[in-house]
């Protein structure tokens, strides 16, 4: 984010210090077992508002999925694609989670839906239940990459890897395609390693490029070279993706139950292949996936991004909500 926008003043929020386990059969139940220190962290990010906004004055807060950032007498709206929240315990326990989120999102002055309403958007059922928040909207895609009227021409042999995510899963995906890229060397890949504070790859292939991270425009310049992006089904990489068109190869992170509906609903729309990260060949994989149609003919690219009149709409209403 300083990358991307070097002149803006930042204020530092912690993050909820959420820790991961090697093992996607695990992934659920360690999640669970911290559901005491998340707790934790949503009373200490408000109270970390109450004080940013005793010194700053804001007049609208606007969040990504951070429960706390609503207090009294400041709007504050929360952003979400995911309003089903898919728990891989069935979907009694999926009904539950769903009720106790409502509850939640409905104290905020509004709920901004993160993905277009027609056609079960990207998100299918994570963003299209049955009844939305009775605060919510739909505001699109949001993207910090912008799709080219005349996009450069692909080259034929580019596969980008984008890397992301906790560790230590984020890690053994790279060595494991690191592995398989190696000896694929009828492809050019062009690693990002999604790791700043990583040490950069030496010794490589002559067919492989490798950079620690990348920022926004750099991003959009490697993803418009590449024939094939290979990644994570994480719901902003996949809205990156959808802004641009491309074609991929979707390896959600083991027991992540989001990113394991998501890279399914995308495969049975024929946009893109995914593949478990245990079964994953790319000498196989990437034929079949270049097989597939991409985003390019879902229209994404061409819907209205609603955020301004979202954010002008909640600018004009008077007075503050309490909370």
């Amino acid at each position: 984010m300083q990358s991307n926008f070097p002149d803006l003043p930042q204020l530092p929020l912690a993050g909820y210090n959420i820790t991961y386990s090697r093992s996607g059969g695990t992934f659920v139940a360690k999640i669970v077992a911290q559901i005491p220190k998340i707790l934790g962290a949503i009373g200490r990010e408000r109270q970390w508002l109450r004080e940013m906004q005793a010194r700053h004055r804001f007049d609208l807060v606007i969040s990504d999925n951070r429960y706390g950032l609503k207090i009294k007498g400041l709007r504050s709206i929360i952003m979400t694609h995911q309003l089903n929240i898919i728990t891989g315990l069935g979907m009694g326990t999926d009904w539950l989670m769903r009720k106790l989120h409502y509850r939640i999102l409905e104290k905020f002055d509004a709920c901004w839906i993160v993905d277009v309403q027609e056609n079960g958007g990207l998100a299918g059922k994570l963003s299209h239940p049955p009844r939305i928040p009775s605060n919510a909207r739909y505001i699109g895609l949001l993207s910090q990459l912008r799709s080219s009227a005349t996009p450069p021409p692909v080259q034929n042999n580019s596969i980008l890897i984008l890397l992301s995510g906790p560790e230590p899963m984020r890690e053994m995906l790279e060595e494991k395609l690191f592995r398989q890229a190696a000896s694929a060397t009828d492809y050019h890949f062009h690693i990002v390693a999604g790791n700043p504070s990583g040490a950069a790859r030496t010794r490589l292939p002559a067919h492989i490029t490798y950079v620690t991270h990348a920022n926004a425009e750099e991003l959009a310049t490697t993803l418009a070279d590449a024939r094939l992006v290979i990644c994570r089904s994480g719901y902003s990489t996949l809205m990156d993706l959808a802004m641009l068109g491309k074609k991929a190869l979707l390896i959600p992170t083991p027991g992540q139950s989001e990113q394991e509906y998501l890279a399914r609903h995308l495969q049975s729309q024929g946009i893109a292949l995914s593949r478990q990260q245990a079964a994953l060949d790319l000498k196989q994989d990437i034929p079949e996936a270049l097989g597939y149609n991409g985003f390019r003919l879902q229209g994404y690219q061409s819907q209205p991004n609603e955020l301004r009149e979202a954010i002008d709409s909640i600018l004009r209403q008077p007075g503050h909500q309490s909370a």
